[in-house]
């Protein structure tokens, strides 16, 4: 049978914004070496593979970056539940379940939006900032963390985030993902983040969600509240809305149908 391929642009209600993902509706399981084959030739920040399970509504959900399997990724997660509304497979009222390697999610339809149930990914401070973080952030950093994805970087301002220029072949060496934020200076939202991961093939995510299961966490502890918005300032840009239920973040997005097609391989 055919594998039918979908392109979606998340965290966003215009086409050619937010971040674009690939969704593939599996008829059978496949290798990861096929899996990772397919997300390269993508070429997009992540693939979500689904495939369903033996109870109505419940999928397996992979993710692929370019160059590596994703171990939580919500733009991707949020095109997969937006495709199996679009196409029929699962009616608008039903919520939608995902065993993934980061344990269970969920989607559920929220008005006009798509309301995920993810985990919560803290930071902790760490006592070593490492050389490349400074070399790149210098005096604009007020603190620095790291939780099981990425590292985590707060600047002084907003405009430290905007203005920033990254060094990609800098950033890979790594080996993570990082994620800078700074407390918004625009009234619509909390706070501005970027996320760079040249280690993974993703020199710049436009919107990442998993991101923001780490930024959700860090925000309502500084702003002492647990409803906020956050606007990831990527040349294409998005927004996050969020609710942070201490191990649990639920994240509010949108998302708009670009491409649709099947695999010939």
């Amino acid at each position: 049978m055919v594998n039918k391929v979908f392109l979606v642009d998340s965290f966003t209600d215009q086409p050619f914004h937010g971040n674009p993902a690939a969704v593939v509706l599996l008829t059978q399981k496949q290798d990861a070496k096929w899996m990772q084959g397919v997300a390269a030739e993508m070429a997009v920040s992540e693939t979500a593979f689904i495939l369903p399970g033996s109870v109505k509504g419940e999928y397996q959900i992979e993710w692929f970056t370019p160059t590596k399997v994703a171990e939580l990724c919500g733009h991707a997660t949020l095109a997969a539940a937006h495709v199996l509304w679009e196409t029929g497979t699962e009616q608008p009222d039903s919520q939608i379940s995902f065993t993934s390697r980061s344990g269970p999610l969920s989607a559920q339809k929220s008005d006009s939006w798509i309301k995920l149930d993810f985990p919560t990914e803290p930071a902790e401070m760490i006592s070593t900032v490492p050389d490349i973080l400074v070399e790149e952030f210098g005096p604009a950093i007020k603190f620095t963390g790291m939780n099981r994805i990425d590292y985590f970087v707060e600047l002084e301002s907003d405009r430290a985030i905007f203005e920033y220029t990254p060094n990609f072949s800098n950033l890979e060496k790594l080996g993570r993902g990082v994620i800078v934020t700074a407390l918004s200076s625009n009234p619509l939202y909390d706070f501005t983040s970027r996320v760079f991961a040249p280690s993974e093939g993703i020199p710049e995510d436009p919107v990442t969600g998993s991101a923001h299961c780490c930024l959700s966490s860090y925000w309502s502890t500084i702003l002492k509240k647990d409803q906020l918005v956050g606007y990831q300032a990527s040349p294409r840009g998005g927004i996050v809305r969020l609710h942070h239920l201490g191990s649990r973040t639920l994240l509010f997005g949108q998302a708009i149908s670009i491409m649709k097609g099947q695999l010939v391989i």
